[in-house]
């Protein structure tokens, strides 16, 4: 643990330009000396560890500068769009730890006054109601070596726009028979600036308005737009966004009366290796059921990662610790892992639980004796407790414990070596019974009961401890064993499929396996040490008779040995 704390260390920011950029701001007297940010997610998808990175900026900056954040939906597309979402994104921002207060908005609320600015642009000569189809206006707009050409619609009278605006609004057009542009110059470096679409025709229920409205903004139009009558000072987007600043300025600047004239700022997206964040790559991967939904614990999604037992705490310092940048680049899941293993380690309680089970016969253990040995829940927490573990004539060990023709350095069970069983007793193999295939099934052993607690009264040293559930007491419960979505480190770089890469490893599924039956009281979500085994998770959407345990991360990291 420590020589991974040494690797992830090395190269943490500190302050970032952000922070000094609203420093200044507040400096310079600017925004009234206010600080205003807002988390603005599409409500077309579950979010991502990118979109955490985003949540912890927007939020914390807003915390940090005494100022506010509000939630947003840009929801002004919706065939993509659904309630669903919306209530997932809600629970997940609660969930790492933030709240907006009375600040929930819905770009849908500002319908009817988006309408009204486009009105006012085409009254101001700066807006058209374009005919020209989609495929026209595509070639119409060039290249990013040609400049784009004027529409033979784009010289119509204000009068003829604000009429056929009017009745794009009242219904009276087809699906895509009409679109209204902003008129600003074809022939602009920014393929961006040549005249974008600010309205389309769709007939497309929305979760909100229902019926009421058939054309709908576009995203570029509405959400500088609805910036501004939030007052937000400050709007941070990821770079991908930055070839659409200037037409959030335009807007900002073209449209009259505005409360607010916020300013727009790029930062670098989060890229993990083994792992894809595109919105169109997850729903591949859950709409082909390639993973169990949203919520499946191999995907980045917040709510998958919550399913597989990482912590918002975790989450949230990783998103401090890989800090905010001006440039893309690559962070090593691998940190994330280390800092999800971190957090475990002082928080969750330890507990025994044999996933590939080997049965031990005590043989000079009186049969139909049993008793309980007190064990610490934390080796290091005492406010943690005890908790009380049965033991029998009959165990259950893990079958990777035991080699009949030990290696050099395997320590733990073999014929006639004596091992430490954790908290209890020392024993040692005496006979080893195999199934006619020859596969090792059972072991017969005898105990030292002068050795109760683990230690021998005479001083001789055992080199290996381990694991153990009392058979009788077993609690028989479903084990999954989660590793990385991917074998690339980048999933579908060039020309590569990201579907062929998927890990045929990712999800190992353990049945029959024996836990300690202090475990069956666990409450979904709640999180364990499986000693020696790594972090697990109560499944709480399993829906299963069996518990099922979700791994969160193995105690180290294994990856970097394969």
């Amino acid at each position: 643990m420590d020589g991974e704390a040494a690797v992830y260390n090395e190269g943490m920011t500190g302050p970032h330009f952000i922070r000094e950029i609203v420093t200044a701001d507040l400096a310079a007297g600017r925004n009234d000396r206010r600080v205003a940010t807002r988390f603005p997610p599409e409500p077309n998808g579950y979010l991502h560890i990118g979109h955490a990175k985003a949540i912890c900026l927007n939020f914390g900056v807003a915390r940090d500068f005494s100022g506010t954040c509000n939630l947003r939906f840009d929801d002004t597309n919706p065939a993509k769009e659904e309630v669903e979402y919306v209530d997932a994104i809600q629970a997940d921002v609660r969930w790492l730890g933030f709240e907006w207060g009375d600040r929930l908005f819905y770009a849908s609320d500002y319908f009817e006054r988006l309408y009204g600015c486009a009105v006012q642009l085409i009254g101001d000569g700066k807006a058209y109601v374009d005919s020209l189809t989609a495929d026209d206006i595509r070639e119409y707009r060039g290249t990013l070596r040609e400049p784009g050409k004027e529409s033979p619609h784009r010289s119509r009278s204000i009068d003829e726009n604000l009429d056929l605006f009017a009745r794009m609004r009242a219904g009276e057009f087809p699906d895509g028979a009409h679109v209204l542009r902003a008129k600003i110059d074809m022939a602009s470096p920014n393929i961006t600036m040549r005249d974008p679409i600010l309205y389309r025709v769709r007939r497309i229920h929305h979760h909100r308005t229902g019926d009421a409205w058939c054309i709908y903004p576009m995203y570029d139009y509405a959400h500088p737009l609805s910036d501004a009558f939030e007052r937000v000072t400050h709007s941070l987007c990821t770079l991908e966004f930055e070839d659409h600043r200037p037409l959030y300025d335009w807007l900002i600047a073209n449209v009259g009366d505005l409360p607010g004239h916020p300013k727009q700022t790029e930062f670098a997206r989060l890229n993990l290796t083994y792992t894809v964040m595109s919105k169109r790559k997850l729903l591949q991967l859950v709409s082909g059921g390639h993973v169990a939904g949203w919520d499946d614990p191999r995907l980045p999604t917040i709510s998958g990662m919550r399913r597989r037992g990482f912590t918002p705490e975790a989450i949230r310092r990783f998103c401090d610790q890989i800090g905010v940048a001006r440039r893309e680049n690559i962070i090593d899941v691998g940190l994330l892992e280390f800092l999800v293993r971190e957090d475990l380690n002082t928080r969750a309680p330890r507990a025994m639980a044999v996933l590939r089970p080997l049965k031990v016969v005590i043989e000079n253990y009186p049969a139909g004796q049993d008793e309980t040995f007190e064990v610490a829940n934390h080796p290091k927490d005492p406010a943690m407790g005890t908790r009380h573990v049965p033991f029998g004539r009959e165990l259950y060990v893990e079958h990777d414990d035991f080699m009949e023709a030990p290696e050099k350095k395997f320590f733990r069970l073999s014929p006639g070596r004596e091992v430490r069983l954790r908290g209890a007793y020392l024993i040692t193999c005496r006979e080893v019974i195999k199934n006619p295939s020859g596969e090792v099934v059972e072991l017969r052993c005898t105990y030292d009961p002068e050795t109760r607690g683990g230690d021998a009264p005479d001083g001789r040293k055992v080199k290996a401890t381990l694991h153990w559930v009392s058979a009788a007491h077993a609690l028989e419960a479903e084990v999954r064993l989660y590793d990385r979505l991917f074998t690339d480190e980048t999933p579908g770089a060039g020309d590569a499929d990201f579907l062929s890469q998927i890990n045929p490893q990712a999800l190992k599924v353990l049945s029959g396996c024996k836990l300690e039956p202090s475990l069956s009281d666990a409450a979904p979500g709640a999180q364990f040490q499986f000693e020696r085994m790594g972090y697990f998770c109560a499944d709480p959407e399993s829906g299963t008779e069996r518990p099922v345990f979700n791994r969160t991360v193995t105690l180290r990291d294994g990856w970097a040995k394969r």
